[in-house]
C-alpha cells in the first residue's frame, strides 16, 4: 500500500467500516474464509449493504472482494481488524470482569466504545489489568463492597457489614519473572506485563498480545529470530527484543 493510501485509510475508515473490518477478521479466523452471506448473518443486515461497505473498503485498500467471491483482508485490514478485535475484547472483559455486567451488555458497551478508545486508554487499561494480575484481591473487594451492590442487594446490606481494606496480595512474584523469549517452541504462555514502551507498546497491543492471552510458541527462526506465534487466532513473527518485552506465566 502507498504512503497515501495507508494515510487515506487510517483519516476514513468510519466506526460502521470498522465493524465489518473486525466481522471479516473474525469469520477468517473461526472458519478461514469470509463471505459476504457469512458478513450479512453475522452482523444481521441485508447482503446489499454488505456489498456496499466492501466496495469502500476495498477502495480503502482494506480488503480484496470481487461479487459472489471470498473476501480477503490485505495487511492493513487484517492489522486494523485484529487493532478493533483488541479493543472489544479488552473493553468486554472490562465490564465484564471488573464491573460484573452481563455477557451481552458487557460486550454491547464494548461495541460502543471500541471505535473511540485512543492508544493512550487502552494503554491505561492494560496497565491496570496487569496491576490485578499481581493484585487480584483488589476486584474482588470492589465486588464485594456494599457501596457497589445494585439498589435490590445494597437494601439487605447494614453499614455495619462494610467489608475490610484490601489485603496484600501473597501472589508470587516468580509468576513475572519469565520473558516470551525463555518459552520454548511447542510450549504456550499467558501474558502478565508488556515491558515496553511508546509505538513498541502500542505495536503489541494493537497485534492482541494483552494481559491473559495465551500465546502459542509455535517456531523460532535460526539464530534466534523471529518468533513464531500464534495469538488470538493469528499467526505472528516477534522480534526477539519483542518477545523479551512480552512477561508470562506457563499457561496451565
Amino acid at each position: 500500500m502507498t504512503a497515501a493510501a495507508h494515510s487515506t485509510s487510517e483519516a476514513e475508515i468510519s466506526s460502521s467500516l470498522e465493524d465489518y473490518l473486525e466481522t471479516i477478521y473474525l469469520l477468517v479466523q473461526e472458519q478461514g474464509f469470509a463471505r459476504v452471506k457469512d458478513v450479512a448473518r453475522a452482523r444481521d443486515v441485508k447482503a446489499a449493504s454488505v456489498s456496499i461497505a466492501l466496495r469502500r473498503l476495498a477502495e480503502l485498500d482494506l480488503v480484496r472482494y470481487e461479487r459472489r467471491e471470498y473476501i480477503a483482508l490485505t495487511e492493513a485490514g487484517e492489522k486494523a481488524g485484529r487493532r478493533v478485535f483488541s479493543r472489544h475484547r479488552l473493553l468486554t472483559r472490562f465490564f465484564e470482569e471488573v464491573l460484573s455486567m452481563p455477557a451481552a451488555s458487557a460486550g454491547e458497551q464494548a461495541c460502543a466504545m471500541e471505535h473511540s478508545l485512543t492508544d493512550e486508554a487502552m494503554d491505561r487499561m492494560v496497565r491496570f489489568f496487569e496491576f490485578l494480575g499481581t493484585c487480584p484481591s483488589v476486584v474482588d473487594s470492589f465486588r464485594q463492597c456494599p457501596m457497589v451492590q445494585d439498589d435490590k442487594r445494597q437494601s439487605h446490606i447494614h453499614m455495619g457489614q462494610l467489608p475490610h481494606a484490601c489485603t496484600v496480595c501473597t501472589k508470587k512474584k516468580e509468576n513475572l519473572s519469565m520473558s516470551l523469549g525463555d518459552v520454548k517452541p511447542g510450549n504456550s504462555a499467558v501474558v502478565t506485563k508488556i515491558n515496553a514502551l511508546g509505538a513498541l507498546r502500542q505495536r503489541l497491543l494493537d497485534m492482541g498480545v494483552l494481559p491473559d492471552t495465551v500465546i502459542d510458541i509455535e517456531r523460532v527462526g535460526l539464530g534466534g529470530d523471529p518468533f513464531w506465534v500464534r495469538c488470538q487466532g493469528a499467526r505472528l513473527a516477534l522480534r526477539r527484543s519483542e518477545a523479551n518485552s512480552i512477561m508470562v506465566r506457563p499457561a496451565e
